[in-house]
């Protein structure tokens, strides 16, 4: 079969550019070895918040109290329940993406795809069987799995990655949690809020590390507040697996402390899928681990691509399709701009939620800048009082000179629904004093911005 465009993978990188290829007139096939959607619809995003929600609705319900709601009996988490809800919602997901490729046209190939020798695709599926496809291009959409650290080898029971934490069969009494970036911090708050006892280890002096360091500092202390036990500047020396319970070595600043847990999430990061994908037969250049591209992800092979995870930058699914989009804009003959790396929005839903984009304060000192910076808490926002989610706040960094957007740093409810306008405002060049004078509705969160931007100019008006 001849294509004009075959993607291997079909991650929120691989199926988007196959949409948008076909858009274009293209003919394309998609290689997809386990589920449409790949890890992200399957195994990340998408079920994750669905879990992430299930907990939330269980902390309501215990403090419906608080807003003058009576409930009779004991409310308990149903576990079971919890799972089985977040893997409906993404099978439903994946099956989603079956009806978009239905409605443009596009070809689902199961099995497990290599690049050939002679640039083609040699795709093999469960039972043994291989099939040879010819494309004009090709797009290694292949996505990433957990990082293993040699301290603490994935056995899948008692040392698990993220894709057991989310079906585990019943919910464990204790917990370690190695790594705090989004998703050692998601599940940390997920279990912790449904009764787990967890641990939460970070190697760095604080959790969420790539964060601003105001924003981690807020994040830590929600977490010790709701009763994890944080430990930071620490790191997992061994876990002996040998008894009933779990005994982990940590190294902390004080000296070697051991927990007894149930179970160890190893979150310390992912590692590219670029094994077996053919990338030495066809002469495909890695460094580091990642696949090498060029600004249009052309790899050093004519014909051949590389987008989300498997190259280098933020291994965050929102990226990924914007990069598939801009690649095969570009090998359709378009007259695509190359992505701002400098402007890619990071959430983490934990509650507080987390949301930035651009450069931190400290990041911004360093790079030369002379700054302001504004800060609006959310103890003084009506809307987030009225809600009773009042932790966080709004902070902004701006150029002094030309009053340039340097980034934003947001802790509290909902903010990552309220990231987008920094990231619009910065794309289109406004500066400080044009937040502040548009007009921004009240009562609601993101006033915040508005308010953050006033206190940078001293000009803030509810603190």
């Amino acid at each position: 079969m001849n294509y004009d465009l075959i993607v291997i993978g079909s991650g929120p990188g691989g199926y988007v550019a196959a949409i948008r290829a076909s858009q274009l007139g293209m003919k394309v096939g998609v290689v997809e070895k386990e589920s449409l959607g790949g890890v992200c619809l399957n195994w990340g995003c998408i079920p994750t918040k669905a879990l992430l929600k299930s907990a939330q609705v269980f902390q309501y319900a215990q403090h419906a109290k608080d807003y003058g709601v009576k409930i009779g009996g004991k409310i308990t988490p149903e576990f079971k329940g919890m799972i089985d809800r977040s893997r409906n919602v993404a099978d439903s997901m994946s099956k989603g993406i079956q009806f978009l490729f239905k409605k443009n046209k596009i070809d689902s190939i199961e099995g497990h795809g290599r690049i050939t020798k002679d640039k083609k695709v040699e795709v093999e599926t469960k039972d043994g069987k291989k099939e040879t496809y010819e494309a004009k291009n090709i797009i290694i959409a292949t996505g990433a799995r957990s990082r293993e650290l040699p301290s603490l080898p994935i056995d899948g029971e008692k040392i698990i990655g993220y894709r057991k934490a989310m079906t585990l069969e019943k919910q464990p009494e204790s917990m370690v949690i190695v790594g705090s970036g989004a998703i050692g911090s998601e599940f940390a708050y997920f279990y912790n809020s449904i009764g787990t006892n967890v641990t939460l280890v970070e190697y760095l002096p604080q959790v969420v590390p790539l964060e601003d360091e105001e924003v981690s500092k807020q994040l830590g202390r929600n977490f010790k507040k709701s009763g994890i036990k944080v430990m930071t500047n620490s790191s997992v020396e061994s876990a002996d697996t040998s008894g009933e319970k779990i005994k982990v070595k940590i190294k902390t600043k004080k000296g070697e402390e051991e927990v007894d847990t149930d179970v160890v999430l190893s979150a310390v990061g992912i590692t590219a899928n670029i094994e077996d994908v053919g990338l030495e037969q066809a002469g495909i250049k890695t460094e580091k681990g990642k696949v090498v591209v060029d600004e249009f992800y052309k790899t050093n092979v004519d014909g051949i691509y590389a987008i989300g995870d498997v190259i280098d930058g933020p291994a965050l699914a929102h990226l990924a399709s914007h990069e598939g989009i801009t690649c095969v804009e570009k090998i359709a003959g378009e007259d695509p701009q190359p992505l701002d790396y400098g402007n890619i929005p990071s959430n983490t839903y934990t509650v507080p939620e987390i949301a930035s984009v651009g450069m931190t304060e400290k990041e911004a000192k360093e790079a030369g800048y002379e700054l302001k910076v504004g800060k609006f808490p959310f103890t003084a926002s009506g809307k987030a009082k009225a809600a009773g989610h009042a932790d966080g706040f709004v902070k902004v960094v701006f150029d002094a000179k030309y009053g340039e957007w340097l980034g934003v740093h947001m802790i509290g409810d909902g903010v990552t629904e309220m990231i987008a306008e920094a990231v619009t405002a910065r794309k289109l060049e406004t500066t400080g004093h044009e937040i502040i004078k548009s007009v921004h509705p009240h009562p609601t969160m993101s006033e915040a911005v508005m308010e953050a931007a006033a206190a940078a100019y001293d000009e803030v008006i509810h603190i």
